[in-house]
């Protein structure tokens, strides 16, 4: 009986012990995995960017007028002296009720103010006339000696202050009829625009890229009309944080993507602009961007034109034939950078130097050899000896 009931105790000890070895044997973590390779990396600095006509000219209204319904439609070419749109004088502006009393009392004025200068006219006209006789009869006296020579220069001095007042009563008059017909003028009604017309034409050949009016309407002088250019002389302006502008130098190579089309386009900086502006981010945080001019190497794609958007990859560095790996599988270790290699089904932590890095691949100076394995996305709870199994292969 004492027998069986050892059996039983060591029993019960047998399976509490290898449910605890169980609970705390190592467990082994599924991972991904990627093998070191050897190759090139080029380190960019990635933004997006817009096509633009590298000379655009905006055709304006030389004069205020009424514009004529413009046909000419974006995408059509022009050539110089071409006539793309014509101005015609504008119509009397419609007067409201007030404002057309007001210039019916000022033209009532103005013809009172016509005759009042009429009458004046008449006066002094009569008084010039009475003037030139009566110095044509002291004139006779004076050459025989009987009028003193004092008393007919007198009356030669009145008649040349008639003669003045006679001169300045006609300028009145034509004043008085001057200032009635600009305020019968500001009554007419109004009708369709007469009189010369004025062409605007194209100063150079090119193609219409935005038609600003279309419509006929009135214009100031000034107002754009047309805007036009060369879609085959493009450029790509692209702004970048004002930090990453300074390590780009004029003739940097850059890769254009994201086009269109399939193939990487190249391209080389023409201009990195001196001064920056303020930009508001997506998210709202305020940031100093300045403008990065690049250039085509060779023609351009058909079917790209102004305004487009692109992604262009400014090169900053570029290495030839060296180990490298994703960026995924590096981790901050103290000062440094790190990696987890696997050994014999063990994750083993290994401190590397890196050179070149850029958003997806970073090149190990030391540390690490081609063909080694290592953890891609190493999860939290893999440390230094943990058991692993590779899950994928990349």
């Amino acid at each position: 009986m004492r027998s069986w009931a050892n059996g039983k105790v060591l029993a019960v000890a047998a399976i509490t012990a290898a449910v605890l070895a169980l609970a705390f044997w190592p467990r082994t973590v599924a991972v991904d995995t990627v093998t070191v390779d050897r190759g090139d990396l080029l380190a960019t600095l990635d933004e997006e960017g817009a096509t633009r006509v590298r000379q655009r000219f905006v055709i304006s209204a030389p004069v205020s007028g009424r514009l004529q319904r413009i046909a000419i439609q974006a995408g059509d070419r022009v050539e110089r002296g071409l006539t793309v749109a014509r101005l015609l004088p504008a119509a009397p502006v419609l007067l409201d009720s007030r404002t057309e009393a007001e210039t019916a009392a000022a033209a009532e004025a103005a013809v009172a103010q016509l005759g009042q200068a009429k009458a004046e006219h008449a006066r002094a006209t009569a008084a010039w006339e009475h003037a030139t006789s009566h110095v044509k009869r002291r004139r006779a006296l004076a050459e025989a000696g009987i009028l003193p020579r004092d008393q007919f220069e007198a009356d030669v001095t009145e008649l040349k202050i008639a003669e003045e007042a006679r001169r300045a009563a006609d300028f009145a008059v034509a004043r008085a009829e001057q200032e009635l017909k600009m305020t019968q003028a500001r009554l007419q009604r109004p009708s369709a625009a007469t009189g010369r017309a004025v062409d605007v034409v194209s100063p150079v050949n090119g193609i219409v890229l935005k038609r600003f009016r279309e419509s006929e309407a009135d214009v100031p002088p000034g107002e754009p009309l047309l805007e036009i250019g060369d879609p085959s002389s493009l450029e790509i302006v692209s702004d970048l944080l004002s930090t990453d502008a300074v390590r780009i130098a004029p003739g940097s190579r850059v890769l254009i993507e994201q086009w269109g089309g399939e193939e990487v386009l190249h391209g080389r900086v023409r201009h990195v602009e001196p001064s920056g502006f303020l930009k508001t981010s997506a998210l709202g945080v305020e940031e100093q961007r300045v403008n990065v001019v690049i250039d085509f190497d060779g023609d351009v794609p058909k079917g790209l034109g102004d305004g487009y958007r692109v992604e262009i990859r400014v090169v900053l560095s570029e290495v030839k034939d060296v180990v490298k790996v994703p960026v995924g599988s590096l981790f901050r270790q103290g000062n440094g950078w790190a990696v987890f290699v696997i050994e014999a089904g063990r994750a083993r932590l290994r401190r590397i130097a890196l050179g070149v890095k850029n958003e997806f691949e970073a090149e190990v100076l030391a540390g690490l050899t081609r063909g080694e394995e290592i953890l891609l996305h190493p999860p939290d709870v893999v440390t230094d000896g943990s058991r692993v199994r590779k899950q994928t292969s990349r």
